[in-house]
């Protein structure tokens, strides 16, 4: 069987971006008759926010996408030292004292922006990995995952001079978004991974440490996103409209029309809920360009391309 999943960062509240990964996600998941997972990813420190976390889980529950297991990141702590302790038998982990601007210095640029880490500290091995209080990052030397989406589109990376080692445990002690979304896809039986296209340059790193940790490799599928009007990822809108203030205008079924029809499933706006749009999901007809969203202050609308 097929388990699907949406895993939401609790930093903030939902937005219009939000609400469309997840009901993609979720679509791809229950059309299959699949079992579809909630996970809320608050191991960031940015993320660790109880108040911030509690209003976006009312807000999923407002939309009303169902789930068959609702799991908590910082919960997994156990799973995540387990596979550090498993890479660090592969001989590849190393400690890290390089900072941003150490990083930044070498002006490689990263296809997931910023900067490719070099490989500076890579003969600093561990002796105990437990006890270190620097970074630890993993050994990428050598590695160029094949990898596809499910559209088609070539993933694949030469990933130490595209992206670099990739740090998965924090100075802190904490582990970081690479390392743990791996281990908790494997933890939860995840098949299919559904997430925007801003994600996709992680994916190679994400097979690669599934590799080193001989782990199955889920199959991969990235949608459009919403934009600002001006080009840029709108998640920057998301304090101006976020889902505090769409539930003041839209009802949770006229939200999931206007963002199934944005998406290419509706042939109008019209309130829907997620159950009426099963029957004729396909992600043929999912819209594949990334689309500017405009908030007028009491309106979502959208700038096509063809309109």
């Amino acid at each position: 069987m097929d388990i699907g999943r949406f895993a939401p960062t609790t930093s903030g509240s939902a937005h219009p971006g939000t609400l469309l990964a997840g009901l993609l996600a979720w679509l791809d998941a229950r059309s299959r008759g699949g079992q579809f997972v909630l996970r809320w990813e608050d191991i960031d420190p940015t993320a660790r926010d109880l108040v911030k976390q509690k209003g976006l889980q009312d807000d999923w529950r407002w939309f009303g996408l169902d789930c068959d297991q609702e799991v908590i990141q910082s919960q997994q702590r156990l799973q995540h030292e387990q596979a550090l302790e498993r890479l660090a038998q592969t001989g590849r982990l190393y400690e890290c004292v390089c900072s941003r601007s150490d990083i930044r210095r070498h002006g490689i640029p990263s296809a997931a922006g910023g900067w490719v880490y070099p490989g500076t500290c890579r003969s600093r091995t561990p002796t105990d990995w437990r006890r270190s209080t620097a970074g630890l990052r993993v050994n990428f030397e050598g590695l160029h995952p094949s990898v596809q989406d499910e559209s088609g589109l070539d993933l694949s990376q030469d990933l130490e001079g595209e992206m670099g080692d990739p740090l998965v445990r924090r100075p802190d002690g904490g582990v970081t978004y690479q390392l743990a979304v791996v281990v908790d896809d494997e933890f939860s039986g995840v098949t299919r991974v559904v997430r925007g296209r801003d994600l996709r340059s992680n994916t190679a790193t994400q097979v690669a440490l599934r590799q080193l940790l001989g782990l199955t490799i889920p199959v991969f599928r990235h949608h459009f996103l919403f934009l600002e009007p001006q080009g840029s990822k709108l998640a920057k809108l998301h304090q101006s409209i976020g889902a505090d203030t769409l539930r003041q205008r839209y009802s949770a079924h006229q939200m999931c029309g206007f963002l199934a029809w944005t998406a290419g499933l509706l042939p109008e706006p019209r309130a829907v809920s997620p159950f009426d749009l099963l029957n004729d999901f396909s992600w043929d007809r999912i819209q594949k360009d990334d689309i500017p969203l405009i908030w007028d202050g009491e309106r979502l609308s959208v700038n096509r391309p063809n309109q």
